[in-house]
C-alpha cells in the first residue's frame, strides 16, 4: 500500500528509477498471490485502532505520510493517506494530526457497527507509539507544542472525554500502522504484515478452501 501510494505521486512524469520500483512492486505482488487475510472464529468483536506518521518523510516537500489501521475481532481494515495537507513542523504535531484522522475514522466505524448490532460499549483503544502525542491529546491546556496545530484537530480531546476512544501507548515494534507509512527492513515488514493478519494460504492448509 505504501509503495503504490508513493509511486502514484509520479504517474505523470516517471523516471527510470520509478519504473524499476514499480517492477519490483509487481514482483512482490506476483510472489504473494496466495496471500490473504485470515479470519478466525470465536474472536470478540472489539474495535481496536493503530495509527502512525512518518514525520517529513517526503523529501520533495517535507510533508508527512500518515496511516491508520483497525481490527474488529479477527478482521483487519487498513487505510493509508498519501499526504497531510500541511507541512508538519515537529514529529509530535505529525503524530497528533494522524491521531485526529484515526479518531475520525474510529467514530465513524463505531457508528456503523452500532447499526449492525455490534455496539462498542467501551471506548475504542487506539494505539500510539508517541507518548508526547498522547499527553497532548489528554491535556486540554494550550502550550508551545500545539501552537501550529489547527483547532479542527483538537476534537480528539472531546472524543477522549466522551469515552469514545482511549489513546494507549505501544512500542514501535508492535505499531502495525508503521507498515503503511514508510519502507521497512524485510524482517520488520514481514512481522507487521503477519500482525495485520495477512498470511499465505499454504500455512493454513486443512483449515481453508483454496
Amino acid at each position: 500500500m505504501f509503495a503504490s501510494s508513493l509511486l502514484a505521486r509520479f504517474m505523470h512524469n516517471p523516471t527510470k528509477k520509478h519504473m524499476g520500483t514499480a517492477k519490483r512492486t509487481l514482483r512482490y505482488i506476483q510472489g504473494t498471490l496466495d496471500f490473504g487475510i485470515e479470519f478466525v472464529k470465536g474472536k470478540t468483536t472489539t474495535l481496536i485502532g493503530y495509527f502512525d506518521s512518518d514525520w517529513a518523510g517526503s523529501e520533495d516537500d517535507m510533508r508527512s505520510t500518515s496511516g491508520y489501521a483497525f481490527t474488529l475481532g479477527s478482521c483487519m481494515f487498513s487505510w493509508a493517506s498519501i499526504k497531510q495537507n500541511t507541512v508538519a513542523l515537529s514529529t509530535v504535531e505529525a503524530e497528533y494530526v494522524s491521531a485526529a484522522e484515526a479518531t475520525s475514522q474510529a467514530k465513524w466505524l463505531r457508528f456503523v457497527l452500532e447499526d449492525f448490532g455490534e455496539e462498542q460499549v467501551e471506548g475504542t483503544p487506539i494505539l500510539c507509539d508517541n507518548t508526547s502525542a498522547i499527553a497532548m491529546a489528554r491535556n486540554p491546556v494550550h502550550h508551545q507544542k500545539t501552537r501550529h496545530i489547527s483547532r479542527k484537530f483538537h476534537f480528539i480531546r472531546e472524543a477522549i472525554q466522551a469515552k469514545e476512544i482511549d489513546l494507549i501507548y505501544c512500542g514501535t515494534e508492535d505499531q502495525i500502522a508503521d507498515i503503511l507509512t514508510k519502507a521497512l527492513p524485510k524482517d520488520h515488514f514481514v512481522s507487521l504484515r503477519s500482525l495485520l493478519g495477512v498470511k499465505s494460504t499454504k500455512g493454513l492448509e486443512g483449515s481453508v478452501e483454496i
